[in-house]
């Protein structure tokens, strides 16, 4: 099984000791010695450290994010962030070195990495990583243990107990609280130690021993038995208990570390010798590692960009509605202007009108007349809020069907350029300011099969709808989408053969699926041939009129279920 197939736990699995020495036993024989070459901050609490070792180059993530303190290696990663001051200092800081020593002690969960100018010589900097939850940090030392930069400046007010910045001399964490576990231990010492104080078994584990993480406890106790009292515990269950203890201690002692996913979170440690995969890859723990953050971490990055990019298309479509509503308003008063000629009319056919009576009657003249001229400018008004209406709601519908940050930045630079036609976004200055609005590269809509093998293209957003109506579609093609509903287009590349029943079904079970109508059990659809379709001048892309049409039922299930066949 992959490391993606894993179900998402509703929070990450913190990197515990055990972890942390799994990870770095594939470390030692993959690194030591390795040049450094690059440090780059990929984000705001993650830096990136390229290493080139006789094996080859190797990248290397390390994070003090509070909820998901980490270090692994990574695949090769895109060139980011090399400006930022953090990696500018490890840059210059570890420049012409390479990586001798990798130390972690005892049970504490912190990493430091030597450099060196070569194997054998002194250590001239080391990179301290200490993965402990929010209290997590990154700090480079010199040879005398200075703090020459660190990732968080922790500040006398903010802990009086370890303050630290640029200059001071590094100290390392508290000791840890309780004992370190220990294979020399007998059985009956370990039993009396968990029983000095009648309290629940994983409180007793988590206070008597070092190391202890909830998620090892989970790994080590059967369900439900974290809430036994240490008094009520069986013979039996302490046998249980102690067996999976020394399976624990045996594992990391030895070295016999494993990748295994979990349903609710992964395990690093093989219980036994026989648990141990019988193909193990190389650094298939700091691969199984990378993939399960990229997953979970890009998993939660997709809910907060869908989130913010939700609310800033509800108040683009509330402004858009407001505006359109006074337009409205001013169109319903036309009718109001043949009223006030009458009335100018009445007054100026008295036999002897007044002065007063004329300068009335010219009053509503000019009034009726401005009203008059009003139609002109306010229905193309009115039909561009309309249009961009349409297009906000069809956005939405996209965003909540969007299952890729991709997806969803594609919306977004779909939504500034609105914003910048509109003149609502003002540009600030520099180069990516002077481009917004502006949507690069060749749009890559979904592509599928119906079920005989005809090709179907699905458009995911408004260029993606441009792009396969009108500059992929050729004569032949089929055009589907809701009727009267915000959704995608989508083309059937009819022009290939002639398209069956089936075929003609199955698009239109598809266009029903990528709409608004997704919830319900049957949706009609509208199937166009594409020569039939017409752009709408000054509308946003992707937005079409057309002529005729038949009208199909599709059901959005029946696609979900062609959609799992071809994504086996």
């Amino acid at each position: 099984m992959s490391p993606c197939q894993a179900v998402s736990p509703s929070r990450l699995q913190a990197v515990d000791v055990t972890t942390l020495r799994a990870v770095l036993a594939e470390w030692r024989p993959l690194l030591l010695p390795s040049r450094f070459e690059k440090a780059q901050q990929a984000s705001p609490q993650a830096l990136q450290i390229g290493l080139r070792s006789l094996s080859g180059s190797h990248w290397l993530e390390i994070s003090w994010q509070a909820e998901a303190a980490r270090l692994h290696t990574i695949p090769p990663p895109p060139r980011q962030g090399d400006g930022s001051t953090l990696a500018q200092q490890l840059q210059h800081g570890l420049r012409g070195l390479a990586l001798v020593e990798i130390q972690q002690q005892g049970w504490e969960r912190v990493v430091e990495l030597g450099f060196a100018r070569r194997p054998g010589e002194p250590v001239l900097r080391w990179l301290v990583v200490e993965l402990m939850g929010r209290h997590s940090n990154l700090l480079l030392l010199d040879a005398d243990r200075q703090v020459v930069a660190l990732a968080r400046q922790v500040k006398p007010q903010q802990s009086r107990l370890r303050p630290i910045g640029t200059g001071d001399p590094y100290q390392p964490p508290p000791p840890l609280a309780g004992e370190p576990p220990r294979l020399e231990e007998s059985f009956e010492s370990w039993q009396r130690r968990l029983r000095l104080v009648p309290l629940p078994l994983q409180q007793a584990l988590r206070d008597a021993y070092q190391g202890i993480s909830p998620a090892l406890l989970r790994q080590l106790l059967p369900y439900g038995w974290g809430e036994l009292s240490v008094d009520s515990i069986s013979p039996e269950q302490w046998q249980q208990l102690w067996q999976g203890w020394r399976q624990w201690l045996e594992a990391v002692q030895m070295g016999r570390f494993s990748w295994q996913l979990e349903p609710a979170g992964y395990r690093c440690w093989a219980g036994s010798s026989g648990d141990t995969p019988a193909a193990n890859p190389a650094l298939a723990i700091n691969q199984g590692m990378a993939a399960y953050f990229s997953e979970h971490l890009g998993a939660q990055l997709l809910v907060q960009q869908r989130q913010q990019l939700q609310h800033r298309l509800q108040a683009t479509v509330e402004r858009e509605s407001r505006q359109a509503s006074e337009q409205q308003a001013l169109l319903d008063a036309v009718p109001e202007g043949e009223a006030l000629q009458r009335r100018a009319d009445a007054l100026l056919s008295q036999l002897q009108p007044s002065r007063q009576c004329i300068e009335e009657a010219q009053k509503l003249y000019k009034t009726a007349r401005k009203r008059r001229r009003s139609v002109a400018a306010i229905t193309p008004r009115l039909e561009q809020h309309r249009q961009r209406l349409a297009s906000l709601e069809a956005s939405l519908t996209y965003l909540e069907q969007a299952d890729s940050l991709e997806q969803v930045g594609s919306l977004v630079a779909e939504l500034e350029a609105l914003l910048a036609e509109r003149g609502q976004r003002k540009p600030a200055g520099g180069r990516q300011r002077r481009r917004a609005g502006v949507i690069e590269g060749v749009p890559q809509p979904l592509e599928l099969h119906t079920p005989s093998g005809l090709p179907v293209q699905i458009g995911r957003n408004h260029r993606q709808n441009e792009w396969i109506a009108f500059r992929q579609a050729r004569r032949g093609d089929l055009w589907f989408h809701a009727q009267e509903l915000p959704g995608s287009h989508v083309v059937l590349k009819s022009s290939e053969r002639l398209a069956s029943d089936a075929d003609l079904q199955a698009a239109a079970d598809l266009a029903s699926h990528y709409s608004r109508g997704r919830g319900n059990r049957r949706v009609p659809v509208v199937m166009v041939p594409t020569e039939e379709l017409q752009r709408i001048p000054g509308a946003a892309p992707g937005t079409v009129r057309h002529r005729g049409g038949s009208v199909l039922w599709g059901e959005p299930q029946r696609a979900l279920s062609l959609l799992m066949e071809q994504k086996r």
